[in-house]
């Protein structure tokens, strides 16, 4: 695997490739001296280097090469030029990351790497999602033509025994949007996400391992003390760099955690905890409907004055038609249609008609009179109206179990449009009035409060005192860290994530939280951390759909094709399960094709499945080699069901 980039991104993915999936990295990497964040670089540089002597040890024998299985080779260069990427050895690679913070260097680079390795599979960081689109399919549609047929993965282990020369496009912020949105609603980044559903993995108590859950994915340790805090700062802000099970607590305890336990040991585990793969869900209020367009009601088109005098004037009008009609013995009909003339100023003036005719002719003429300034009150606020829809809204009064997110950067457009997909009520708080999110909070009629929030009264404008969680993922970490004490004293029980760039800060910031406020829900993310396990994942091929860390040990999630797998075709669901390997957890029946159905003697009719994954599987259910599932597995079983070679030392 190669990996190239000019920030914490790449060691963190090369840290990822190594921990997780026992990957041989070349990491192309400026200077220390030339990068952006040099302290927090050095230190992502040291983990990896203490990760590669613990799997260099765990590998002991079986390193005769140059360079170590599961080992990193560190190539410092400003750019990812032809001679680099050669330099790195793209020609024998499985596997390209591109991960530099620039969208046009990026582009350059995997133009190149497509022609120096046609059977290359690349992953690209771009912010762009539409250029992102064209380019995947424009370097796709290059290898197909130059390759022709395909041949292996290379000896990276990212092929199948097939050609894979996919192309993704990623963006860091959209990786890392659902961890964030999972930690402001449910206090936890364990999640992967699939077929546009968040999964959390949740840990439960002894006492509650019988409860209920999409599936069992592990028991914890009889006696480990760091299943607790495991999602804090470990899995968020130092996990991905500090090992390969993400935990800030550890693993301790003679008994270690058993992964994809069966029925059996489930039901008798005594005393131990279970990490259980739920759906993310949100309690609070919901979002009112007719979100999105500019939909108004007619009476928020002009105020309660402007309404009653339009009201005064047509019973005027009413009052002057029947006067009319009695006066003059005329149909009401007619009589109102003459009102109507002598309103507008175009009937012929009443001579030599009755006196009470005449009258009713003036009176109705300083009607008309009084209306003209009513009527072009009513189109000035009606102007004013559709113009204040179309600008930034400010929180409604009575607002509250919303979320408060500072910030509408590259990172905070995504977390607000993750929040709006489910439905979550937000209030954003931005001290630019450029920021590039602003648009997309007017185009969501998101409520908006423009202002610094170190100054007093912004987060009060924002309704904090009544909000569900703080969600700050501003660039600056003092001003995520002066906004998160801020809230702390306003409310000590608010849920609070912080994205913070600096891993020992983050450190020290969650554990003071959590000391000052061991009743409140404290989190600390960084966007590289958080980002790292994707690419990983579409490096290791375009099945992979995340990984979650359980102590010291990591469960991988995978979309496969049944087809080919003899370990799963023809058997059924309870047949194809391996306790401690694998498990099918879904069938994708947006994939397509007869498979897409269960067998009749399924818990499902033919023809009634629905759409997109189905997790309640009967076991009896025959996986036909035309059906799509999401399984979850080990690194050791994933290797063995596609047919890779693990490496013992690396692959546990």
């Amino acid at each position: 695997m190669v990996v190239c980039g000019d920030d914490g991104l790449a060691h963190r993915l090369a840290a990822e490739l190594r921990g997780v999936y026992g990957e041989q990295v070349t990491l192309v990497v400026p200077a220390s001296e030339r990068t952006v964040r040099p302290p927090v670089v050095g230190r992502a540089r040291a983990a990896s280097a203490a990760l590669l002597d613990r799997v260099v040890n765990a590998a002991a024998g079986r390193t005769g090469g140059s360079e170590p299985v599961g080992g990193e080779r560190l190539v410092e260069a400003a750019e990812a030029t032809e001679a680099v990427l050669a330099d790195a050895g793209v020609e024998r690679a499985a596997a390209l990351a591109l991960v530099y913070d620039d969208d046009e260097t990026n582009i350059r680079a995997a133009l190149t790497a497509r022609r120096l390795n046609p059977r290359l599979r690349l992953v690209l960081r771009l912010y762009n999602r539409r250029l992102g689109q064209h380019i995947e399919e424009l370097l796709d549609q290059a290898a197909a033509l130059a390759s022709g047929e395909g041949g292996g993965g290379g000896d990276g282990g990212g092929g199948d025994g097939g050609f894979d020369a996919s192309t993704t496009v990623l963006s860091d912020a959209d990786t890392a949007a659902p961890a964030l949105v999972a930690s402001a609603v449910a206090g936890t980044s364990k999640v992967v996400q699939t077929d546009g559903l968040l999964l959390r993995a949740v840990e439960r108590p002894p006492g509650q391992a019988g409860g209920a859950g999409l599936a069992t994915l592990a028991l914890l340790s009889a006696t480990g003390n760091g299943t607790a805090g495991s999602d804090g700062v470990g899995a968020g802000a130092g996990g991905g760099g500090r090992g390969t099970g993400g935990g800030s607590g550890g693993f301790a305890g003679e008994q270690g955690p058993e992964l994809l336990p069966d029925a059996g040991a489930v039901r008798d585990a005594v005393g131990r905890g279970t990490l259980v793969l739920e759906q993310v869900s949100y309690a609070g209020p919901s979002l009112p409907s007719g979100r999105g367009g500019v939909v108004l009601p007619f009476a928020s088109l002009f105020s309660r004055r402007l309404r009653w005098s339009l009201a005064g004037l047509v019973g005027c009008v009413g009052a002057l038609a029947v006067a009319l009609s009695v006066v003059t013995d005329e149909h009401p009909l007619f009589a109102t249609y003459e009102t109507l003339l002598d309103l507008f100023a175009i009937n012929d003036p009443a001579l030599g008609a009755p006196i009470g005719r005449q009258i009713l002719q003036l009176l109705a003429g300083l009607v008309g009179l009084l209306l003209l300034p009513v009527l072009l009150a009513a189109v000035l606020e009606a102007l004013g109206t559709f113009r204040s829809a179309s600008a930034l809204r400010k929180p409604p009064r009575g607002l509250g179990g919303h979320v408060v997110l500072l910030g509408l950067g590259k990172i905070g457009t995504r977390v607000l449009t993750r929040l709006r997909e489910l439905d979550i009520p937000v209030v954003c708080v931005e001290s630019g009035a450029e920021a590039r999110g602003l648009a997309t909070a007017r185009r969501l009629r998101v409520p908006v409060v423009l202002g610094d929030v170190t100054q007093e009264g912004v987060l009060e404008a924002a309704k904090i005192h009544r909000a569900h969680a703080l969600l700050a993922v501003t660039s600056s970490d003092t001003t995520n860290l002066e906004a998160a004490l801020y809230a702390r004293s306003v409310r000590p029980d608010l849920r609070v994530v912080l994205r913070l760039y600096d891993d020992d800060f983050a450190t020290a910031v969650y554990r003071t939280l959590r000391a000052a406020h061991p009743r409140a829900s404290t989190r600390s993310r960084s966007v590289s951390h958080l980002a790292a396990p994707a690419f990983a994942g579409a490096m290791m091929g375009r099945q992979i759909l995340g990984a979650i860390p359980v102590e010291r040990r990591v469960l991988l999630f995978a979309a496969v094709e049944v087809g080919g797998h003899p370990q799963l075709e023809g058997r059924t669901v309870g047949e194809a399960f391996r306790a401690g390997a694998w498990r099918v957890l879904a069938l994708d029946t947006a994939a397509g094709g007869e498979g897409a159905e269960p067998a009749a003697e399924g818990a499902y009719e033919e023809g009634t499945v629905p759409s997109g994954l189905v997790w309640d599987l009967p076991d009896n259910y025959v996986l036909k080699g035309s059906d799509r599932v999401v399984l979850a597995a080990t690194r050791r079983g994933l290797a063995e069901l596609l047919g890779r070679r693990a490496r013992d030392g690396a692959l546990s």
